[in-house]
């Protein structure tokens, strides 16, 4: 017995403590990465914005969205970031690719392109840039990602989750993306003002 008591003592006196609780400002390396990556994709879509080239705009859309679809990886919503992959980079680019050469847009520069409510457009945007921002810190303020326990982005949750709270959204943004398809196809089926001679 005393020999058992001795090593219990002895393995009290040498385990690691535990292990400090996770703060905000000591960032690990998946933080780290994931505000790399956030910034990379501010950059893509800010150039996705503000470029005069139509084709360019889509194509630095593919870049951003595939860095949200990075994001949702280190955050551990596998499933998440390859539907991200799917329909957004996979579809929706694509549809808006279609939909270019479809209409006839200008592939070069498009000086017509740009409207001149840029001050207007930018306040609007800071406006709902920073409205977004305040409700999702205060919503996930006290809530924290384990990023070592079990996978929170499983198939089976989510689709309980979207196909329970969000079909209507979900359903709306099919139609929307259909509706787009077939003004596509409208506006190029009409003649070319050098066709009707």
């Amino acid at each position: 017995m005393p020999a058992a008591q001795a090593l219990t003592a002895l393995a009290a006196r040498t385990t690691l403590p535990a292990p400090a609780p996770h703060g905000f400002l000591s960032p690990g390396g998946v933080e780290i990465v994931f505000v790399l990556v956030g910034l990379a994709t501010l950059g893509a879509a800010l150039v996705s914005v503000t470029t005069k080239q139509l084709v360019h705009a889509a194509l630095w859309l593919v870049v951003a969205l595939g860095g949200v679809a990075v994001e949702y990886l280190l955050l551990t919503a596998e499933f998440i970031a390859w539907v991200q992959v799917l329909i957004y980079v996979g579809s929706v680019v694509v549809l808006l690719l279609f939909g270019l050469m479809l209409t006839r847009a200008p592939i070069g520069r498009s000086p017509d392109s740009d409207s001149g409510n840029r001050p207007v457009a930018l306040a609007v945007a800071l406006a709902a840039a920073a409205a977004l921002v305040w409700v999702v810190v205060d919503a996930f303020r006290t809530t924290w990602i384990d990023l070592d326990g079990p996978a929170q982005g499983s198939t089976k949750v989510t689709g309980e989750f979207l196909f329970r709270h969000w079909v209507l959204p979900f359903e709306a943004l099919s139609v929307l993306l259909l509706a787009a398809l077939v003004g596509a196809i409208v506006l190029s089926r009409k003649k070319a003002p050098e066709d009707t001679d």
